[in-house]
């Protein structure tokens, strides 16, 4: 078989213990399948990673959706091109979004499958113009809700949703603080992405800098990371702040659990007697109602230059699984996509 007939396609091989290793991935080929009546055949262009994946190679599942069995592709969303249709919906050439994993070829029904053409640079769509920046967008806007003049912060501020949580944030007239690791990355928050501050969580003194950046409290917090960030953050907000939660990556990795008892009286005393609303969101939820206004909202941002968008695009899908690693320990600048295919 030559390359244009085998279908390469990365399986979860075991269940991590901690941070991912390359045994818990396998490599396999196999033919590429044959659409039948009423089915389309993908090819994948470009694979989104993300980390919400970590939690889908557990057994257990993060409880909205199905975990990925052992020996199953490893699920993502990409950019996808049609190269066979037997769909009226669909013809040859479209590109589309769509979920077909860690592989080169996969079918579709065409249920799910959005058209992409138009956009100068596709991969957008698994980015800032796709589920990152609408959750950026959702739990920032409609729970998060900032105001001309608060303090918002957010942390893991250069990646795929933290850069678009802050540069909406300023958008509405909020001050804008990021939490990043390295100071590579809070750089870039302040001279690219036009953030007010951005402090360096692995500095010693992060507490006593994230406080002198906060002089005014925080109204805002978007969270996305946990642990030792959240500690920090908890006892500098404000009465009525806001907690979007999408989720809490500094845990993700944990092998074994964490004594907790005091980190939850501690969050749960701040709730109260600060009357913060801590409000968690899967973006699964709001796309029927909110992803045209999302999509509206940002192209015109993007087309006045408010919004930038930045990739970090890692060439070949053999290297899925150490890019896939690397985004898990915080290594990645923006939006982290793997180019599977020209």
């Amino acid at each position: 078989m030559d390359a244009s007939t085998l279908n390469r396609r990365i399986v979860l091989a075991a269940h991590p213990r901690g941070l991912p290793a390359a045994g818990d991935f396998r490599l396999e080929t196999a033919p590429v399948p044959e659409p039948g009546e009423g089915q389309v055949l993908l090819r994948t262009l470009f694979l989104s990673l993300d980390p919400y994946m970590r939690n889908l190679m557990d057994p257990g599942g993060p409880g909205y959706t199905a975990p990925i069995p052992l020996g199953g592709t490893m699920a993502g969303g990409t950019i996808s091109r049609v190269v066979e249709s037997r769909h009226p919906g669909f013809k040859a050439g479209d590109l589309v979004l769509a979920n077909a994993g860690w592989q080169d070829y996969a079918l579709s029904d065409g249920s799910g499958l959005l058209p992409v053409g138009g956009l100068a640079r596709p991969s957008l769509a698994l980015g800032g113009l796709g589920m990152p920046g609408f959750t950026a967008y959702v739990g920032l806007l409609d729970i998060g809700q900032p105001r001309a003049g608060e303090t918002v912060v957010v942390a893991a501020a250069t990646g795929a949703v933290g850069s678009v949580v802050g540069q909406i944030a300023r958008i509405k007239g909020a001050r804008v603080v990021g939490i990043a690791g390295g100071e590579a990355k809070c750089r870039h928050a302040v001279e690219v992405l036009g953030f007010d501050a951005c402090i360096d969580h692995r500095a010693p003194d992060f507490r006593k800098q994230l406080a002198a950046a906060c002089a005014d409290g925080i109204d805002v917090y978007f969270e996305n990371v946990g642990g030792a960030v959240l500690d920090a953050v908890l006892p500098l907000l404000n009465l009525h702040a806001r907690i979007p939660l999408c989720g809490f990556i500094a845990h993700y990795n944990a092998d074994e659990p964490v004594p907790d008892r005091d980190q939850r009286a501690r969050l749960l005393a701040v709730l109260l007697s600060k009357r913060v609303r801590m409000e968690g969101f899967i973006i699964l939820d709001h796309y029927a109602t909110r992803f045209a206004a999302f999509r509206r909202d940002m192209e015109q941002w993007l087309a006045e230059d408010r919004i930038v968008l930045v990739e970090d695009v890692v060439d070949g899908l053999e290297r899925a699984p150490e890019a896939m690693i690397g985004l898990l320990q915080g290594r990645n600048f923006g939006k982290l996509v793997v180019k599977v295919a020209e």
